[in-house]
């Protein structure tokens, strides 16, 4: 079978961060494979965690060398097709297959000199009020929450009591008590929300905002600083939520996803529930409100 043939000897590795997150991508997703997941013999003395580098190589169709290359962090460029073999090697997931092409070919986000203030125009603040009793907050580019109605607050937490750097839903939902009971699935949810994290931090290369969450993310449980190194991504996708609230007790909300036009890296995640549910949580808000108005 042909193979792509060597490319010119590249520059030895350097700290080029995108070129370093895509060798540790390929290897973490090589590691993970072995010989049966894709119809290779197991063959003998096999000390290599997972897939040898070779039989990548071979499974994608390109030499062992060039391969070689991508995961020293090498300065090579490698083309759509390649990547698609190597999604299909490694027997990657859609949203895994999408951050491979982005990782190689995607352009980088300029860093900011400091973490700027993300600004939610007005009229998304408004649509968040407006949508109570289902539940709905907008998000930044690094899953800041940005504005959230009172059903949002009732049911998740009430975010803008919150100091500024713990409003954030990665952060509530690894790091925060209430959430391993708040949420039915809370491993599931917490594996999900920091593979979405690394997709959105990979695209932010040399942005000091996601260095300094990624920092406090691992040093503030085991979980996180665990499951970083997996380098999982996913994609924020419409779905189901299961909640358990200490007054209406489990709730199944369905989830949407909406994408703001001129702001790309904002997204409004509203939910909706069934009834008699989504009156039983227009009654929470109401008495939230009201509680609210007369502490005021």
């Amino acid at each position: 079978m042909p193979t792509t043939p060597d490319p010119a000897v590249p520059d030895p590795p350097t700290p080029d961060r995108p070129a370093r997150a895509l060798a540790d991508f390929l290897r973490s997703r090589r590691a993970r494979l072995q010989p049966a997941d894709v119809g290779l013999p197991p063959g003998t003395r096999r000390r290599t965690r997972g897939l040898r580098r070779e039989e990548v190589a071979g499974l994608a169709t390109i030499s062992t060398t060039y391969y070689t290359f991508l995961e020293q962090g090498r300065d090579v460029h490698p083309s759509r097709q390649v990547l698609d073999a190597l999604g299909a090697a490694l027997r990657l997931e859609p949203a895994e297959h999408a951050h491979l092409i982005h990782l190689a070919q995607g352009e980088p986000a300029p860093a900011p000199a400091g973490e700027a203030a993300e600004v939610l125009s007005s009229g998304v603040a408004a649509l968040v009020d407006r949508l109570d009793p289902d539940p709905t907050y907008v998000t930044g580019r690094r899953f800041d929450v940005l504005a959230a109605n009172h059903a949002a607050r009732a049911l998740w937490t009430d975010w803008p009591l919150l100091p500024p750097e713990e409003r954030n839903i990665v952060w509530w939902t690894l790091v925060a008590p209430e959430a391993r009971t708040r949420l039915v699935d809370w491993e599931a949810e917490a594996v999900g929300a920091l593979a979405r994290f690394r997709a959105a931090a990979d695209r932010h290369p040399g942005d000091p905002a996601f260095a300094d969450l990624i920092r406090r993310l691992r040093a503030a449980g085991p979980e996180a600083d665990a499951w970083w190194p997996r380098h999982d991504v996913s994609a924020l996708s419409s779905g189901r939520k299961r909640l358990r609230h200490p007054r209406l007790g489990r709730l199944d909300l369905t989830r949407v996803v909406l994408q703001v036009a001129d702001r790309p890296d904002q997204k409004l995640v509203t939910f909706t529930a069934e009834p008699p549910h989504r009156e039983r949580i227009a009654e929470l808000v109401r008495d939230a409100t009201r509680q609210a108005d007369d502490q005021s």
